[in-house]
């Protein structure tokens, strides 16, 4: 496998103003050469990520809009093509973790938000980019999906749902390309990143509890390249990645009940809605 494929491509990523998204586009830009256009929506963020590329900062640019929007993504198509710009590789990284909840707790709003963002964008990104991405000569896909996609846990619902969707989809597009695009499925397991937004920030507990189970970005990032720089199909990563991965596939059902076992028997604030009667 030529690991040189990456080089001098122009790439497409999502969620590129922080966490693994930002990373990744640090890497391709300073040293695979690429060409980045991030997609986010903080200008502030990207404005960050321009400084920290210095005398790189030319091979970065950004569009802001919302990603869960299939007319933002057709608008961005089109503007491609108006401008004659031929992409090579669509990293879809953007995603929300919403709150550790039990199911009939959300909203549906906050279902829909979460299906919108985790399984929707990829799917009007990828709708809209393909004929585009096909017409180079290494075309390529990759979907930074996660560990919740493996095996569901309680609590985790909504976003077990909507990455469960997005594995299914990408596993089916997958077979569909094959030998005409690249397409590789990346499970993180978790990783130290803001992700973690949505959850509690005063409970100091959970958090420290959260980062000792946690890989760094940085490793995760390293680790997600050498995905890309091989052509993985599927890329699991992560200690607790690896064991949901293992669990899911040998015995689904207990191994859901363990880790749900354990995730209570943490006493974290941060589980008590899943697991506290009110």
């Amino acid at each position: 496998m030529n690991k040189n494929w990456i080089n001098n491509k122009t790439v497409v990523v999502t969620g590129a103003s922080g966490g693994m998204g930002k990373g990744i586009a640090l890497k391709l830009i300073t040293e695979h050469n690429c060409t980045v256009i991030g997609i986010a929506r903080s200008e502030e963020k990207m404005k960050k990520v321009v400084e920290e590329l210095g005398e790189n900062a030319s091979s970065f640019s950004y569009k802001l809009f919302d990603v869960s929007s299939e007319q933002n993504w057709l608008d961005f198509a089109n503007e491609l093509k108006e401008n004659g710009t031929k992409i090579d590789v669509l990293i879809n990284n953007a995603g929300i973790l919403p709150k550790f909840d039990r199911f009939q707790n959300y909203t549906v709003e906050e279902i829909k938000k979460a299906m919108d963002i985790n399984f929707y964008s990829a799917v009007y990104s990828m709708h809209a980019l393909l004929p585009m991405l096909l017409e180079s000569d290494s075309p390529a896909i990759i979907n930074v999906d996660s560990s919740a996609a493996l095996m569901s846990l309680a609590g985790t619902s909504v976003y077990s749902a909507s990455k469960s969707a997005l594995k299914a989809l990408t596993e089916s597009i997958r077979e569909e390309l094959r030998g005409k695009c690249y397409v590789g499925i990346i499970c993180p397991g978790f990783t130290k990143t803001d992700i973690f937004r949505n959850q509690s920030e005063s409970d100091d507990k959970a958090q420290k509890a959260l980062n000792m189970v946690s890989t760094s970005c940085e490793r995760m990032v390293k680790m997600i390249m050498s995905d890309i720089k091989t052509k993985r199909p599927l890329g699991v990563h992560g200690f607790d990645a690896a064991f949901m991965n293992y669990f899911g596939r040998i015995t689904p059902v207990q191994g859901g009940r363990l880790f749900s076992a354990v995730m209570k028997a943490s006493k974290l604030p941060l589980f008590d809605p899943v697991f506290k009667d009110k």
